[in-house]
């Protein structure tokens, strides 16, 4: 058997700038869209830094102007009220009314506050308007991202499941289906956050500190040396935090995919908990996985939460710094007012400068689930591929008026081998008759163990071929070897004279049928079901192949026949019924060699019967392989192997191996004993 799921090494963990270039390598696909949002984010982040540079502006060219004006006229007022109280109130009245007509008319002219407020106004709307602009290129940016992050992530999901039904068989006999599955779910859902939220956020706030910087050096080029002599501190702490956190996201994603396999195996398997009372130990076991996802989420959490307070509090403590010293420079200043208002709107400005770095660690987390994540897409990406050197191909055939054979597009319901030669460009055609053979075949699914020991038997077209033993004897091992699930370490596999690993996978796998113990049927009508064998089989072909399995009589009556819709893997059909589709699965694909692993385990005897009397016609002129523990359906074999350990050590039909009076000797008699 393959070693169990779960128990491969675990890959080392590629570095987090590797993963983040692949990953950039997604997104270039999308370049013009990529330079639209940095465009619009360059002009966002530009309009922010200016709009708040221009306070100085705001101040110096418009308010302080206007607050000189009003502060003159209400200076000249006062200096009216003391020269009224220096005159004297009693004055003659000529003089009062001479004097007092001259005071008033001085008053009313300087005393007078008429601001003129248009060009202030005027400055206000640009600056309105700039902001407005700024608005709707952050709308067109984050919903152009949104494009690219879903864009994306259908390109990633694409390639993961166009890779993954190129990795050989045992790829999946090494990993849970949650495990695999979990790359699909959590790991792509962590992309879709960075994508849509870290990345953009990254840009911007570079773009941010750009601008930030360069308009505090125009305003003060003292206090922004002093802000980036603060700045390393922050810096410091940023790396460190984070160091700790991006190890535990990726502990935390590989306890997710741990966990996802487990619940997967139990929810399918949820008939055989209840049946053994196993609901406590599976709750048991849970609670461990469980746990484990607990204890690296709350490590990752932790310094991932603590990081953005941490980075908030430093930020105001360098406000505080900044304030406190620019305020002593501008009281120092020869130009007290153009100071102040240079520090009104630097203050500002240095929050822009460190707002993004507190951003940025506030949006770690998702920064680090999406490289853990990365790296277990990537893990899978990067997985072999199932090797294919064979050029030797399958072909519809004909035989011309000479008796040669020669290739066809047309169905002929003959099938050729077609054998290019390197050697002279000459094409060879060997009629398809599924002649098996294996010679000295060695084989281990791990190089230290092995399975199979020097395997040796011929399979003759029209013969049946049975293989008998106890559980783990290597009878399902010889049915992966044909169909190359596994490539062999010593000796040869010949099909119809060729050696199989010359024919392409395809090809092979195509002249093969095969019938599993572990019935599987998809989502969709029986029809649909049956028609898996062969895509292109008409509906008289699927109706035949379902007589022929003796599943035509349950189909039709079924709620609309053939047309019935199947899902959760036919669980509205019994366990032989199911068994029965894919028997009529394997019938219509109408191939020169069938396998049948335990096909018949989940039927009755008396239906068994029935499908052996079918079979019987679909296996005139066919090699058929059979593995079953009902010795009773292996009677009628031309030839039985007894396997032990990986070796055969007998063979023979039913008579002569009861005749030797050994291992299938007492597997036989034991069994009618038991029943």
């Amino acid at each position: 058997m393959p070693p169990p799921r779960g128990m491969r090494p675990v890959a080392k963990p590629k570095n987090a700038k590797a993963t983040l270039g692949r990953l950039l390598q997604y997104m270039k696909l999308y370049k013009s869209k990529l330079i639209l949002v940095a465009a619009c984010i360059v002009f966002s982040t530009f309009v922010s830094a200016t709009g708040t540079y221009l306070i100085k502006q705001a101040v110096v060219s418009y308010l302080n102007p206007l607050l000189l004006e009003r502060q003159a006229a209400v200076g000249l007022t006062e200096e009216e009220k003391a020269l009224k109280e220096a005159t004297g109130e009693e004055a003659a009245e000529g003089d009062s009314l001479a004097g007092g007509a001259d005071v008033s008319a001085a008053s009313e002219s300087a005393g007078e506050f008429n601001p003129d407020f248009g060009p202030f106004v005027k400055f206000l709307i640009l600056l309105g308007t700039m902001y407005v602009a700024g608005a709707l290129s952050t709308l067109v940016y984050n919903r152009t991202m949104m494009m690219v992050s879903t864009a994306t992530l259908n390109k990633v999901r694409k390639d993961m499941f166009t890779h993954m039904e190129d990795l050989p068989i045992r790829y999946f006999d090494q990993r849970t289906h949650g495990e695999i599955m979990s790359r699909y779910t959590n790991d792509t859902d962590t992309l879709r956050e960075f994508l849509s939220q870290a990345f953009p956020q990254a840009v911007s706030s570079f773009f941010s500190i750009v601008f930030s910087l360069f308009y505090m050096v125009r305003l003060s080029g003292w206090l922004t040396l002093l802000v980036l002599a603060l700045m390393p501190v922050m810096l410091i702490t940023t790396g460190k935090i984070g160091k700790h956190s991006g190890k535990n996201f990726a502990a935390q994603q590989k306890a997710v995919g741990v966990l996802n396999g487990y619940i997967e195996e139990t929810i399918e398997g949820q008939r055989v908990v209840q049946v053994f009372c196993h609901e406590e130990k599976a709750k048991a076991d849970f609670a461990v996985r469980n746990e484990s996802v607990r204890v690296a989420g709350t490590r990752a959490n932790t310094f991932a939460s603590i990081l953005g307070p941490i980075m908030n509090n430093l930020s105001h403590i360098n406000y505080v710094i900044i304030a406190l010293v620019g305020v002593i420079l501008a009281l120092n200043s020869p130009d007290t007012k153009g100071a102040l208002a240079a520090l009104i709107a630097f203050l500002p400005l240095t929050h822009q400068f460190s707002q993004p770095i507190s951003n940025l660690a506030q949006q770690f987390n998702v920064v680090m689930l999406a490289l853990a994540g990365s790296e277990r897409i990537f893990e899978l990406l990067d997985e072999p591929v199932e090797t294919d050197d064979g050029y030797v191909k399958l072909v519809r055939a004909k035989k011309d008026e000479h008796g040669n054979i020669i290739e066809t597009p047309e169905r002929t319901g003959m099938w050729a081998w077609k054998h290019p030669h390197k050697a002279d460009g000459t094409v060879t055609y060997t009629e398809l008759r599924g002649d098996v053979v294996f010679e000295h075949v060695t084989f281990g699914y791990v190089p230290e163990k092995t399975v199979l020991h020097d395997i040796s038997l011929y399979a003759k077209p029209g013969q049946k071929i049975a293989f008998v033993g106890s559980t783990g004897a290597g009878k399902t091992t010889i049915t992966n070897l044909i169909n190359r699930f596994y490539d062999i370490q010593g000796g040869k596999i010949r099909y119809d004279g060729i050696n199989i690993e010359k024919i392409k996978k395809d090809d092979l796998r195509r002249s093969l049928g095969m019938v599993l113990q572990d019935t599987h049927l998809f989502t969709g009508t029986v029809k649909e079901n049956i028609r898996y064998g062969k895509l292109d089989a008409t509906d008289e072909e699927i109706v035949r192949a379902a007589r022929i399995a003796n599943a035509d009589f349950f189909i039709r009556h079924l709620p609309d026949g053939y047309d019935t819709m199947l899902t959760g893997d036919g669980a509205n059909l019994s366990q032989g019924q199911r068994q029965l589709l894919a028997i009529a699965r394997a019938a219509v694909a109408d191939p020169p060699v069938l396998i049948l692993d335990e096909a018949t385990s989940s039927i009755d005897t008396r239906t068994e019967a029935l499908i052996e009397k079918g079979m019987d016609g679909l296996m005139k002129g066919r090699t058929v392989f059979v593995i079953a523990h009902r010795l009773s359906t292996v009677r009628n074999s031309q030839a039985i192997m007894v396997l032990e350990n990986g070796v055969i050590i007998e063979r023979g039909d039913h008579a002569s191996l009861l005749e030797q009076k050994g291992k299938y000797y007492q597997l036989y008699t034991g069994m009618f004993e038991l029943s």
